[in-house]
């Protein structure tokens, strides 16, 4: 049995913990910081008494405050972290993010050298960039989440339009994680069918519009908290295809250190063969010049985002 650790025992870092734990993928370490320990220990107890209901398989769940338990594992998925609150500036959600990360990254390549790292924490590209130098693992082991969870929206919001079932639906979204994010509706079909022959540009557009809001829009849904059930799928889709080896083509934070698309030394959204090795391979679209324009405004966005947390990083020390 493979072994994945979840750092963070929140909402997402659980739900996570729960969908892995169900696809019987691998034994799962769910770790939280020391004053929280309990909420780690009992939502793993929590899960395993599920087991018998749902019937998985896995061996062991662990809830734990202590990195030891993490020892040797496959993967390890980082959730942990702050959500935005009302009155916290960006540089206030850097600052903190930035130093939990840092912190965690550290403890958990200590004890597993040869891990993939999943990224999830926001700002997730600035994040994953992090945990990349912070860990100096290759990049090819140091994955940011969102894409998926970004295509799944988008999907979703086209199957609601045409009131088909998502499962028909494929959709394509890169860029980064946030307002800056880059649909793509030509490469977006329903059962291979391009959604520019079914839905009008106004509407193709609109669910654009909303996609880029997505998590936005249900933080003001809910009033306290954000997306987690969403966040938790997309991450283990990501699990899952790395741990069997899958080959799976799918939107990812990802490291273009062959210069694709134009664009070097940033971790941004685009489409990414996972397999066992972690990033296989980033693959190449043509792209016309608005969205070729659109992602390099994005990744300009987010090497500002890392030169200010650098910034915050060395003024703290």
């Amino acid at each position: 049995m493979s072994k994945v650790t979840v750092v963070g025992a929140g909402f997402v870092g659980s739900t996570v913990a729960q969908y892995v734990a169900e696809k019987d993928l691998a034994d799962v370490v769910l770790i939280d910081i020391p004053n929280l320990e309990g909420v780690a220990q009992g939502k793993a107890l929590d899960l395993m008494q599920a087991a018998p209901i749902s019937g998985w398989h896995s061996r062991s769940l662990i809830g734990t405050s202590d990195y030891a338990h993490s020892k040797d594992s496959d993967i390890v998925v980082i959730t942990a972290g702050i959500a935005r609150k009302p009155g916290m500036t960006r540089e206030d959600l850097l600052r903190t993010n930035a130093k939990i990360v840092k912190e965690v990254a550290e403890k958990a390549v200590k004890q597993s050298p040869n891990a993939i790292f999943i990224v999830v924490t926001n700002p997730l590209d600035v994040m994953t960039y992090l945990v990349q130098e912070t860990t100096k693992l290759d990049s090819t082991r140091v994955i940011g989440m969102a894409g998926v969870l970004d295509s799944a929206r988008f999907q979703a919001f086209i199957g609601m339009e045409l009131n088909v079932s998502c499962q028909d639906v494929r959709a394509m979204v890169l860029g980064g994680h946030g307002d800056l994010m880059v649909p793509l509706p030509r490469y977006s079909s329903v059962n291979g069918i391009p959604i520019t022959e079914l839905i009008s540009k106004e509407r193709i557009e609109a669910l654009s519009a909303r996609t880029r809001d997505g998590g936005a829009e249900i933080v003001k849904l809910l009033g306290t908290g954000s997306a987690y059930y969403a966040p938790g799928s997309s991450v283990s889709q990501m699990v899952e295809a790395i741990l069997l080896d899958k080959n799976r083509l799918l939107p990812c934070a990802v490291l273009p250190t062959k210069g694709e698309y134009g664009l070097k030394d940033v971790y941004i959204g685009l489409p990414a063969v996972l397999n066992r090795k972690g990033l296989d391979k980033i693959v190449e679209l043509k792209l016309t010049d608005d969205e070729s324009a659109m992602l390099k405004k994005s990744a300009d966005s987010i090497k500002e985002n890392i030169k200010l947390m650098n910034e915050l990083l060395a003024a703290a020390v």
